[in-house]
């Protein structure tokens, strides 16, 4: 390539990663004040949490734009190649991420009897668990980590075993509790899609791990197409 294509090329490169990095930024703040809306019964805070929504969503088509821009007019190979179709999966799994959090803050108004609630209790841990996945998973493509992406892969096991104990319980309290079920019903819509974030942090694990090395991780093969 001559000097003034490469450098056009790198400044792409720099814009996606810039694009996802505020998308990230973005699902994370979303994940945590969707959690703390819950339990606080934040309605306000709830609706700014669905209203952010907006924002990744635009964020996920101006990537969009601009890797099919790359690929139609720089034709990157190999690593090059690897890093822009990484950064526009990851683009659309953390816009899922967004709509998980959503889907929790829309939870807000539907929780009776909040303040001696047990069940909403079991939830803030696993949140924990899965927002520092995708902090994590960030920070990984950030540094085209291939070991910490794969750390992170085998930690959505944790929050699958303790989604499994959540459900349990919640089954175990509405049979107990006949009254509550509406509200039960409700705290397992959100316990599901805190296991789905966890299990889109993984994604984004997987293709961080090809990003950076071109291997796919054992579990599966099937993350993006090689280079």
């Amino acid at each position: 390539m001559a000097e003034h294509t490469v450098k056009a090329f790198d400044e792409d490169i720099t814009r996606l990663r810039g694009l996802v990095a505020e998308m990230g930024g973005l699902a994370e703040l979303s994940i945590t004040e969707a959690m703390d809306a819950l339990v606080g019964g934040n309605e306000d805070l709830a609706a700014s949490v669905i209203a952010r929504d907006k924002r990744i969503d635009q964020l996920e088509g101006e990537v969009d734009r601009l890797a099919i821009r790359v690929l139609a007019l720089r034709a990157p190979m190999a690593d090059d190649l690897r890093e822009v179709i990484a950064a526009l999966k990851i683009a659309g799994v953390i816009e899922r991420i967004g709509d998980y959090a959503k889907n929790i803050a829309k939870r807000v108004g539907h929780i009776e009897g909040r303040k001696r609630f047990e069940p909403l209790t079991l939830l803030p841990i696993m949140n924990e668990l899965a927002s520092d996945m995708v902090h994590d998973v960030l920070t990984a493509y950030a540094a085209r980590d291939a070991v910490a992406a794969a750390e992170i892969v085998r930690r959505d096991a944790k929050v699958d075993a303790i989604y499994d104990s959540v459900f349990r319980n919640f089954v175990s309290y509405m049979v107990e509790n006949p009254a509550t079920i509406s509200s039960v019903a409700q705290l397992m819509f959100v316990a599901r899609n805190i296991e789905r974030i966890g299990d889109q942090a993984t994604n984004i694990a997987e293709i961080v791990h090809y990003a950076a090395t071109g291997t796919y991780l054992p579990e599966r093969e099937d993350v993006i197409p090689p280079a």
